[in-house]
């Protein structure tokens, strides 16, 4: 078995060298990984030797052509920082790096170094290729903040203000610390929105599919017979036959409308006005509405406190948390508060006076101003918006779920109470 010569760095930061056997350079790194070693250098010793590992598909920091271009992977990194939802194992990935360089810097260690490490520990060629690219570009005089700009697939607006400001008062590693626990936060107020729209949709799926069954295979059958008896059918069951019909014959019809609709609205949800209809009357809706707005205030206040704890200006906070708090009410009102701000007032009277915000916000907000933990406060808040959120969801499951089941019973039960019916009118007649 190949042996390899490593240096790592230990959870303190500590430099720690060594040899380790293992198959691949990969194994290896893994092993040392779950010994909460960090790999920054790996070679395997031959005769005494060390050779350079090779990674796996040409040279190493070669860029494959195409390797980190616009996919599904950066479209959901996007999402997950706010633009928009993303996929959970790619949050990870990025919540960990992020982390990962928080540490060691703080540790006293240096950008290209950490970014070494980075490098090595990188499970996915694309991430590989993309932190080679940025420390090429460091290496070239870049700061830090422009050359993740490069890569805004990744690290969006947010992330690189946030950056830059870091570096402007030298504080990055603090930075990157606070963006981690961001994230991190981020990914688990989506989980627990996904979590309780997960059962009613599935709930409307799988109802959908019965009643389709239903009504395209067993009641032609069924109501089939019964015609053939040559007697009157009851109302019900002539009603029944008629949406069998349309079920059965029409059902291409029914597909092509709803994807029209669906197209319509995404159409109008892009224009300005069309999504501030649409999200306007989405926090309208009973038990919905109220987690969405908490979800949305969840994420001004946490995004607002981050921004301002990292030392980026109130004003171009609130511009970013405009773009990333995922309700056009709320982010006019954002809008609205910066263009106050500038104009000389604080942040909690325009707050206040857009009224998309619930009042206790605005009290937490002027009692911060007034006492100088305006950041404190703001976390406070959030914390507190993300328990009230689990209670939401909790009660927008224990809602949805008695209509679901009367909804689907009540159905079914036409359904038989339609077929029964001309049975029972047969066997009276015999």
């Amino acid at each position: 078995m190949p042996i390899f010569e490593y240096k790592a760095y230990g959870t303190g930061g500590a430099v720690q060298t060594g040899v380790i056997d293992a198959d691949t350079p990969r194994e290896a790194r893994q092993r040392l990984k779950r010994e909460n070693l960090l790999v920054s250098e790996i070679h395997e010793v031959r005769g005494g030797r060390r050779t350079a590992s090779k990674k796996p598909g040409g040279k190493p920091g070669a860029a494959t052509p195409g390797a980190w271009a616009p996919g599904a992977l950066l479209a959901r990194l996007r999402e997950a920082q706010g633009a928009g939802s993303g996929g959970t194992q790619d949050l990870d990935t990025l919540t960990a790096v992020t982390r990962q360089m928080g540490t060691l810097l703080a540790s006293g260690i240096p950008l290209a170094e950490t970014l070494k490490a980075i490098i090595e520990q990188a499970e996915k060629r694309e991430v590989e290729t993309m932190f080679r690219e940025i420390r090429e570009s460091i290496n070239q005089g870049s700061s830090f903040a422009d050359s993740l700009a490069a890569h805004p697939g990744m690290f969006g607006e947010l992330y690189v203000n946030m950056i830059r400001a870091g570096e402007a008062t030298g504080n990055v590693d603090v930075v990157l610390r606070r963006l981690a626990d961001y994230l991190q936060a981020q990914r688990a107020l989506r989980r627990k929105v996904v979590s309780a729209l997960t059962y009613p949709a599935m709930m409307i799926g799988i109802g959908l599919i019965v009643v389709s069954i239903l009504m395209t295979v067993v009641v032609p059958k069924i109501t089939g017979m019964l015609t053939d008896q040559g007697q009157t059918l009851p109302a019900p069951t002539q009603v029944l036959i008629f949406i069998s019909d349309l079920f059965k014959n029409w059902w291409w019809a029914g597909c092509l409308l709803i994807a029209l609709v669906s197209m319509v609205v995404g159409r109008i949800y892009k224009t300005d006005k069309g999504r501030l209809w649409i999200d306007t009357n989405l926090l309208k809706v009973p038990v919905i509405g109220d987690l969405l707005r908490k979800q949305a205030v969840s994420r001004f206040t946490r995004t607002l406190s981050t921004l301002l704890q990292s030392g980026v200006p109130a004003v171009q906070s609130l511009e970013i948390t405009r773009k990333v708090v995922g309700n056009r009410v709320l982010a006019d009102a954002t809008d609205h508060i910066r263009t106050r701000i500038l104009e000389g007032t604080d942040i909690s009277t325009p707050l206040k006076q857009t009224g998309a915000f619930p009042a206790i916000v605005g009290y937490m907000v002027a009692v911060g101003e007034q006492s100088g933990e305006l950041e404190q406060m703001l976390d406070r808040v959030a914390v507190a918006y993300d328990d009230e959120i689990d209670v939401a969801t909790e009660r927008m499951t224990s809602v949805i779920e008695p209509i679901m089941i009367v909804v689907l019973a009540a159905v079914v039960g036409y359904i038989v109470v339609s077929i029964v019916l001309p049975i029972l009118q047969i066997g009276q007649f015999k």
